[in-house]
């Protein structure tokens, strides 16, 4: 586990993740990170949960509509 310091930033406070950190998570400077709710706090994300849901939902769409793609796909 890692503590880390809130600290100031402008106007607004920040949290400076280290380089071990953000190599865990595959992030670099100026990429989006998520913030999402979960049973014991929150979670920090690289991955959109709104694009998962949406991947999930096509990939439904796709399965239902298996046969009309492969008739298609000719």
């Amino acid at each position: 586990m890692t503590a880390l310091k809130l600290t100031q930033i402008g106007n607004s406070v920040g949290v400076i993740l280290p380089k071990e950190v953000l190599a865990r998570l595959k992030l670099e400077k100026g990429d989006t990170v998520f913030v999402t709710d979960a049973a014991n706090g929150v979670m920090l994300t690289p991955y959109d949960p709104e694009l998962e849901a949406q991947l999930k939902a096509g990939r439904e769409f796709m399965r239902e509509f298996r046969d009309t793609f492969h008739q298609l796909a000719k």
